[in-house]
């Protein structure tokens, strides 16, 4: 992949958005070339934070695990998103693990470039605290989700979030463009497999969704929003 296509995606992403061409440029120039095969780690949960990432190609899925052993999905990263917001935050190490779920290309950015580029160019450090404040706002509904709303609630929350962020229309409906597993669906949501496996056979029975081996289509969208704003 020639630069070209790399520096309209630095250009685009919403943390360097508004650096001067001759600053992509230089941006570039200091930044590395990753490729990771669906299944490697990026970085792991405790890792020194040295460095911030973005995704180019391929999908990336954010877990992090307590003291009991118990993984939860984060989030998922897509093209011309971040992985490492930490390094903008001063933070030491990476509070979860970022893992590709497809083969991804991304490109990295020491955390010393970072700060330099955020000194120089105010835009960056504006653009971080938005970005980041973003990220709050996500973990605040995360966490409101998981104290008041019902399993189903949160199950019919976590697939229309994948639907708005990779979600793809097809004659059949919209379907979750990369590779999603029940146990994803159900560290997502904060709940168990076989509670996600019986909410999903309920709802393909009533035709809302279609299931297949790490496939999920909406078929209802509307009945999906439904069930995710009152549980019925």
């Amino acid at each position: 992949m020639d630069c070209c296509p790399d520096l309209d995606l630095v250009a685009g992403n919403e943390l360097f958005r508004g650096i001067p061409v001759d600053g992509l440029g230089a941006l570039l120039a200091a930044a590395g070339r990753k490729r990771l095969a669906s299944g490697d780690v990026l970085f792991r949960q405790g890792d020194a934070a040295d460095s911030l990432f973005l995704l180019i190609e391929g999908r990336l899925r954010a877990t992090q695990t307590a003291p009991d052993g118990q993984q939860i999905i984060i989030r998922y990263v897509g093209p011309g998103e971040i992985a490492g917001y930490t390094v903008l935050a001063g933070g030491d190490v990476h509070p979860g693990t970022v893992t590709a779920v497809d083969d991804s290309y991304l490109i990295g950015c020491r955390g010393d470039t970072a700060r330099r580029a955020m000194e120089r160019y105010p835009v960056v450090a504006r653009n971080a605290v938005i970005l980041l404040g973003r990220r709050y706002h996500e973990m605040q509904v995360r966490l409101r989700e998981l104290s008041t709303e019902r399993v189903e609630q949160r199950i019919g929350h976590a697939l229309l979030r994948l639907a708005h962020q990779c979600g793809r229309r097809t004659m059949s409906g919209i379907e979750i463009a990369f590779p999603l597993s029940r146990q994803d669906l159900a560290e997502m949501a904060g709940t168990t497999l076989h509670t996600v496996s019986r909410t999903l056979r309920a709802w393909e029975e009533r035709g809302i969704v279609d299931c297949g081996r790490l496939r999920v289509i909406l078929r209802k969208p509307h009945a999906l929003v439904a069930i995710a704003d009152d549980g019925s």
